[in-house]
């Protein structure tokens, strides 16, 4: 979950068109973390040791670009930055938070136990949001699947935990959170897509279940039984549930002077300090993974900008005038680019199209954005559907589409359990299994 900043007409600069060539490092960043990672040991090695100086220095490059030649550059860039300050906090915090709560899990989970946590974890997505529920399950998850724990594992719980699962509330992705704060009522998105989300989370439960009833026919019995004996189940670190509401309450508090992130970190400090430090060794705890996406992040909020500026200046020439129009565009650059963002600029250019199609509508609400929201959702409500799941839906498609998935690859890592490369999550998950159930949804409903 991010804390977007940049609403529309952040990211471009009244006047200055946003050069093409600029998205080059943001381009750049993302083939660096998909190709290094792949390539020998010692490239490998390089690139683990010196990804944080090349994410800033391509990050500041963009910075000193828009700060030098962009009228009005400087407050896009502080916009960004404040945005990566409010998205870092709350990575941490959950990841801090959650590091201190150990759920011992008894056995070898059967494919239709996995299917049902997947589908609380999914549900619980709307409550703490899907960075909340990530952080929470990932580490219980993992254990109670460790006797045949595999790479579909990881990236099914990315899949339906991490974003799919949390597109009915404003709490369950920042988007949503974003399209509340704009005049969407809390309710109204549940109450358009609920039969969407139930098929689209039903269809890829299936898919899982094949998936891991393959997997689990496979496992020895006497190793089955093994891991069904080895444990019993027991909850450690009941502290930080209440750190974690706090947590997550903090979200609603206001934005001004970083109080909402000084209230998270301050949550992350006592949970850190108050949890015995065997709750963290069983969790083989460490602040690794956190850096990591720390580092890299910092790189794609900056080289972003101007793909984001890009779109915001351009993007009426797109023509956009049907609902699947707006679901694929908002899902394919939520794949790649902040989804937040993204929701905003396409949000407002659906507006806009609603506005040019009917001015009378919206003739009342000139220069109250809620007031605009509200017609839009009379007028062309399918367009904010599509936006909205859009901007959730495909989040999954890439371990950089939502925050939450990097962090889930990052503990799985750290945990020794083998998961996909960038490419691998993509060709072997994403387009052959996620797309097809993504884009049956959106010619189905949209």
């Amino acid at each position: 979950m991010h804390f977007p900043i940049l609403f529309a007409n952040a990211t471009g600069a009244a006047g200055v068109d946003i050069p093409l060539w600029l998205i080059a490092p943001f381009a750049l960043l993302l083939l660096l973390i998909a190709t290094l990672p792949l390539t020998p040991h010692r490239i490998k090695h390089l690139w683990e040791r010196s990804y944080p100086f090349v994410s800033i220095a391509l990050g500041a490059a963009v910075g000193a670009y828009y700060v030098l030649k962009i009228p009005g550059g400087g407050t896009v860039l502080q916009h960004t930055m404040v945005e990566y300050v409010s998205f870092i906090a709350l990575i941490g915090s959950l990841f801090v938070v959650a590091g201190g709560i150990h759920v011992n899990v008894k056995g070898n989970a059967s494919p239709l136990e996995n299917v049902v946590f997947l589908a609380v974890g999914a549900i619980l997505a709307n409550a703490v949001g899907t960075t909340g529920a990530s952080m929470v399950m990932i580490r219980p998850w993992i254990r109670m699947n460790r006797a045949r724990i595999s790479p579909y594992h990881i990236v099914f719980f990315i899949f339906l935990i991490s974003n799919v699962g949390g597109a009915l509330t404003p709490i369950g992705d920042p988007p949503l959170f974003l399209g509340y704060l704009r005049g969407v009522p809390f309710f109204w998105l549940m109450d358009h897509v609920i039969g969407i989300w139930l098929l689209t989370v039903g269809a890829l439960l299936a898919v899982f279940f094949l998936f891991d009833l393959r997997g689990f026919h496979r496992i020895p019995h006497r190793a089955q039984a093994q891991a069904e004996h080895a444990d019993t189940w027991r909850f450690d670190g009941i502290i930080n549930v209440l750190f974690l509401l706090v947590v997550i309450g903090a979200v609603f508090l206001p934005a001004k002077y970083f109080l909402r992130e000084a209230v998270m970190l301050g949550a992350a400090f006592a949970s850190y300090r108050w949890t015995p430090k065997g709750v963290h060794a069983k969790n083989e705890f460490s602040f690794g993974p956190i850096k990591e996406v720390a580092f890299l992040f910092v790189g794609i909020f900056a080289t972003m900008m101007p793909a984001l500026g890009y779109l915001e200046q351009h993007g009426r020439e797109f023509g956009f005038t049907r609902p699947t129009q707006y679901y694929f565009a908002s899902g394919s650059l939520s794949a790649v680019l902040d989804n937040a963002p993204t929701y905003v600029n396409f949000l407002q250019l659906a507006q806009t199209t609603a506005e040019a199609e009917n001015p009378v509508a919206f003739a009342a609400a000139q220069g109250d954005s809620v007031a605009a929201v509200r017609v839009l959702l009379a007028e062309r409500p399918l367009f904010v559907v599509a936006v909205s799941l859009g901007a959730v839906f495909f989040g999954a498609m890439t371990y950089i589409g939502n925050g939450p998935n990097f962090m889930v690859k990052s503990i799985a890592e750290s945990s020794g359990v083998a998961v996909p490369s960038f490419f691998g999550y993509v060709f072997k998950y994403s387009l052959p299994v996620l797309l097809p159930i993504l884009t049956a949804v959106g010619l189905l409903f949209l």
